[in-house]
């Protein structure tokens, strides 16, 4: 098992993956971006999203997209995992462990504080699987969003 980070011809692989992770998650239909949206995101002269992709015996399997955050409180930055997937096939063999690992890796060579992530309620596997790994719940928090029209109303257009 190879975890490694994304290169621009792994973009196929992820826009698929990207696909997949939001059949499962009962949006198929709300995948917006395309190759080259992600490809100038992940592999721009000084990019603010990032990807890793997972390879077992030499075929990519799954991927994690993450991006820094920064906590005022420790006075520094964290990763949150915006997507881990892999593909059902791979599943139970290490691979979304392989590449969780990688990222507390990031946070520990480059003094982060924190490695976050949002998961659905409903989607108890996931949430079993990173209470494994030691995440706790937040469950004093709940996620904001502001986004469509909304987001134009505030932003004054």
């Amino acid at each position: 098992m190879l975890v490694r980070p994304a290169v621009p011809a792994d973009l196929p692989l992820l826009l698929g993956f990207i696909t997949e992770l939001a059949e499962y998650e009962r949006e198929p239909d709300a995948v917006k971006a395309d190759a080259d949206a992600l490809g100038r995101a992940l592999f721009a002269d000084r990019p603010h999203v990032f990807a890793h992709v997972v390879e077992i015996d030499g075929e990519v399997v799954g991927m994690s997209i993450w991006f820094l955050n920064f906590s005022t409180w420790e006075g520094t930055h964290g990763v949150y995992l915006e997507d881990l997937y892999v593909r059902p096939t791979a599943r139970g063999k290490g691979a979304g462990r392989a590449l969780l690992r990688a990222l507390a890796g990031v946070c520990i060579d480059n003094g982060y504080a924190r490695l976050e992530l949002s998961v659905l309620d409903w989607n108890l596997p996931a949430i079993g699987f990173y209470r494994t790994l030691g995440a706790v719940g937040m469950d004093d928090w709940t996620v904001q969003r502001v986004t469509g029209p909304a987001l134009r109303a505030l932003a004054g257009a």
